[in-house]
């Protein structure tokens, strides 16, 4: 009998030598991986948050929209800026990073003093234009333009303050125009000085109750009283900040100087084929223009301006830096209201909750557990508030980008900050009412009704 109970189970098998066979090993058992007790604590911690949340539905509700107002203010606030930037950079540099242009003034004045100064330079001509064409390598495509302010009749209709401008027709293509009703002039009709004009689509439905482009095509209007055949009808361009880009006229250049003379400062644009090659036309169309001015690299007026199409950009980054830093300061004050809210329903809720903290820490809640039970308590309920927030940003944002023409950039980083904000809130409001409901003494607490 003590053989048996000291000797391992054996199995009979008929055709074992002496009737039995070792049985085969049994396999490892699995170890089970225990999860640390700070992670039971907190998961304890988290449905005790999201039950107390569901208990009061309506008082949660109220603190929500305090958050989910203040992220939906700051979403929308920094989508809508970042498809304002795009607009403005695609329409400032439509002519793409290889045009720019000589001058006399630049683009952009800000002083009367300068308009002034600027002023008294000579002007551009014809001859200055040709010079940069001969003798610029680098450069690809120069094209001229000339500019004047008109009103334009049709029939018994005019429309006041329209943009004449007289082309070359290199400008076509350096400013890539695209013509969506008839044609451009051709080089024929340019040099013999034609009364042709392609026009904008503002002109179309100023003069001509916005017919389909098709139908004004070999129709005529007038420029100061001199007729002018439609050929070409541009492609609609739209609006920035409240000015019109499709109210124009555009004639060939000889046309430009029959009506409007001769003694207008011209505006030389060139365009070279890639963008490294900037630089290096930029510098010959420099010593081009300044040899034909006498001037010399030690002058500290050139008695021109050469620019790219970057200057407007940087005029509008440095006009509306600070506007962008108050718009989305004053945004971020309704996160700061909200974060105000959580914390005064926190308060409300240690308040209420007295005699509960009081049994946990009778049964051994240290004041760590109850600190971290109202933190996550906190920082869930503006967490789900920062997600909610992020979603209405979007749709207002949506909304308001559909109303402006804006396009809509939809920035994970702007979500994904919305969210961490708005927990970081929540721990900033929730901290002072956790650290309170924490130093509660458990008798004092167990007392309260």
């Amino acid at each position: 009998m003590s053989a048996l109970l000291t000797e391992p189970v054996e199995e009979r098998r008929g055709d074992a030598p002496g009737g039995f066979e070792p049985l085969p090993p049994a396999p490892p058992r699995a170890r089970r991986t225990r999860l640390p007790p700070a992670f039971h604590k907190t998961w304890e911690s988290l449905r005790i948050a999201l039950g107390s949340l569901r208990a009061n539905k309506l008082r949660t509700a109220l603190t929500l929209i305090g958050v989910v107002v203040g992220v939906a203010a700051v979403i929308a606030v920094v989508t809508i800026i970042k498809g304002l930037d795009q607009t403005v950079a695609s329409t400032f540099s439509s002519q793409g990073s290889t045009v720019f242009t000589v001058s006399k003034r630049p683009q952009v004045i800000t002083s009367r003093e300068d308009f002034i100064k600027f002023n008294r330079r000579k002007d551009v001509t014809e001859t200055d234009a040709d010079a940069v064409t001969r003798l610029c390598n680098a450069c690809w495509r120069t094209g001229v333009a000339a500019n004047a302010q008109a009103t334009v009749k049709a029939g018994d209709k005019s429309s006041e303050s329209v943009r004449v401008r007289g082309l070359t027709l290199s400008m076509f293509l350096i400013e890539d125009t695209d013509v969506v009703a008839g044609r451009a002039w051709t080089d024929t009709e340019e040099a013999s000085g034609r009364d042709v004009a392609v026009v904008g689509p503002d002109v179309v439905d100023n003069l001509f109750d916005g017919a389909p482009p098709d139908q004004v095509i070999g129709r005529q209007v007038r420029v100061e009283g001199r007729a002018y055949e439609i050929i070409g009808v541009t492609e609609r361009l739209g609006k920035i900040f409240g000015f019109s880009r499709d109210n124009f006229v555009q004639i060939p250049y000889p046309t430009f100087k029959k009506a409007f003379g001769a003694r207008v400062s011209l505006i030389v644009f060139v365009q070279v084929p890639e963008q490294p090659q900037l630089v290096t036309a930029e510098d010959q169309v420099r010593n081009i223009m300044r040899n034909r001015r006498g001037k010399t690299f030690h002058d500290e007026e050139d008695g021109f301006a050469l620019e790219t199409q970057d200057v407007f950009i940087d005029l509008y980054k440095s006009a509306t830096a600070n506007i962008y830093l108050v718009t989305v300061g004053v945004a971020a004050v309704s996160l700061v209201v909200g974060g105000i809210v959580v914390m005064n329903i926190m308060l409300v809720s240690v308040t209420e909750r007295t005699r509960e903290i009081g049994v946990r820490k009778a049964v051994g809640a240290s004041r760590r557990d109850v600190l971290l039970q109202f933190l996550i308590e906190s920082v869930v309920i503006t967490s789900i508030g920062g997600m909610m927030g992020v979603a209405a940003g979007f749709i207002l944002a949506f909304g308001l980008a559909k109303a402006m023409g804006f396009p809509l950039l939809f920035s994970v980083a702007s979500a994904v900050l919305g969210v961490s904000v708005s927990s970081a809130v929540g721990i900033a409001s929730g901290l002072w009412p956790a650290w309170k409901a924490a130093r509660l003494d458990p008798i004092e607490a167990l007392r309260a009704e």
